[in-house]
């Protein structure tokens, strides 16, 4: 058995490889481990109440938006949406990946909590301790929405879709910009900056795809 003491170069270049492939499987796993390991030396600012709180929840919204635009890619025949709907859930899925690591790192469950807990009262959502299951956060659609779309087809589907999505946007909005004003971690804040950037570019793209499509989109939340 090679011990700490002997030379690299008596190694088994098999256990190299295999150490080379679990290190790679370790910075994958997660979809952003490598992020999260990357506190210790970048972020040493201990999470707070809304960091901990905008992780589990944000990533519970944005897995809804992976869902519909999951469902997008099955239904819709419009390359445009079909277009946005990959850049959507490829993005969301690696962002929820990141929170979810950065959960871990910090000893929390990726749920918990007072669902929207985090926010203050101030900013119009109030904490209500309730199961993640049938909590709604601004701008989510409910089961019943979510099962009208599936039945859709067509243009119908995709003007159903975008404002769905338009609106989820808009939910999730609101809530990156709160966490980027009162996070205490950099990477919460940076992620939150993202989050409301690129949301605010792709509902503008949307609005603008769904009135071309003779859609009218959904109440703000």
């Amino acid at each position: 058995m090679t011990t700490a003491d002997e030379p690299t170069s008596t190694r088994s270049p098999l256990r190299v490889v295999l150490l080379a492939v679990i290190a790679v499987g370790l910075v994958l796993l997660g979809g952003g481990l490598a992020v999260a390991l990357g506190l210790g030396r970048d972020d040493a600012a201990e999470p707070s109440a809304v960091d901990v709180g905008f992780s589990r929840d944000m990533a519970l919204h944005h897995l809804q938006g992976v869902e519909m635009a999951n469902a997008a890619l099955d239904r819709s025949e419009d390359p445009a949406v079909r277009g946005l709907a990959f850049d959507i859930g490829t993005t969301q899925t690696n962002q929820v990946g990141r929170m979810q690591g950065w959960l871990s790192l910090w000893g929390y469950s990726p749920t918990g909590g007072e669902v929207m807990g985090w926010m203050d009262h101030a900013g119009g959502h109030s904490g209500h301790a309730m199961d993640v299951d049938t909590a709604v956060m601004p701008g989510m659609a409910t089961e019943e929405e979510l099962a009208q779309l599936r039945s859709l087809s067509g243009n119908a589907f995709d003007v159903e879709f975008l404002r769905l999505m338009i609106r989820h946007h808009q939910g999730g909005l609101g809530m990156a910009e709160y966490a980027e004003e009162n996070a205490e971690t950099d990477v919460v804040r940076n992620l939150a900056n993202a989050i409301a950037e690129s949301q605010t570019a792709e509902t503008t793209l949307m609005a603008d795809m769904l009135a071309a499509r003779g859609g009218t989109p959904l109440p703000a939340p």
